[in-house]
């Protein structure tokens, strides 16, 4: 798991500079969902804290068969809705053995939200999501996906309005969807403009750990649970490309 920070991150480089041509997908491979990718840039809420990467309107996915299923917000239950991240993430989501698409979808009143799109009869639904931030033009970071305290549940953690709150808040699954389990204050993981999240998931023979960055942006942290709760350690090592590159890599 030492490069399993790498999904955050994934595809922003092709996307720079290349709006107006298609996304990469971004590949896994399992049972469910096998690619993923953003597609229709979209200007009705914006936002633009991805730097010069555009909110958008499709999410298409490709299953292990090869075949090509879109989901439009325009056409759904929440049509002005848009997908506001770097790149969808191919991982299982719930530890159901199929393969999920984790992503931040935006509310042009509400915010931003973590959602779970999956499969259902050849079809893609949004199978769980955590409440809005609550306010337009907010913002969140995905941070990791993992059992992060043993229990054997998969957790969902994120960094919600990384330049103003910067809290990390870390989701488990429960009866009826995603409930809250833990909270830390004082993180963040992105920079207005930045065209990538930075960190992520990270195992150096100790457990799963969140890499992040202190509230200013200058030191590189980890953050781990002990017993119940969240605790934070400096890693000793300045937040910047080279630094979380290290750090991701256990160095």
């Amino acid at each position: 798991m030492r490069r399993a920070g790498a999904w955050i991150a994934c595809a922003a480089a092709c996307l720079a500079g290349a709006l107006h041509a298609e996304e990469p997908w971004v590949t896994s491979e399992g049972k469910g969902i096998n690619a993923a990718r953003f597609e229709v840039p979209d200007d009705s809420y914006p936002h633009r804290i991805m730097g010069a990467i555009p909110e958008r309107r499709v999410l298409a996915v490709r299953d292990a068969q090869g075949r090509e299923i879109r989901f439009d917000l325009r056409e759904g239950p929440e049509p002005d809705h848009v997908f506001e991240d770097i790149a969808p993430r191919v991982v299982d989501a719930d530890g159901d053995g199929r393969l999920d698409v984790v992503l931040v979808e935006a509310d042009p009143r509400l915010g931003a939200q973590l959602a779970v799109y999956s499969l259902r009869q050849g079809r893609l639904v949004k199978a769980a999501a955590t409440p809005h931030i609550g306010t337009r033009f907010r913002w969140l970071a995905p941070a990791a996906i993992a059992d992060l305290n043993g229990d054997g549940v998969i957790d969902i953690a994120y960094v919600e309005t990384p330049h103003l709150g910067k809290k990390l808040r870390v989701w488990s699954w429960a009866p009826g969807g995603l409930t809250e389990i833990a909270r830390l204050s004082g993180v963040t993981n992105h920079r207005i403009g930045d065209e990538v999240i930075w960190g992520g998931l990270r195992d150096c023979g100790q457990g799963p750990e969140i890499v992040v960055a202190d509230a200013g942006f200058q030191r590189v942290l980890s953050v781990a649970f002990e017993a119940r709760q969240l605790e934070a350690r400096s890693l000793g090592i300045r937040a910047d490309a080279a630094g979380f590159d290290r750090a991701m890599a256990c160095r």
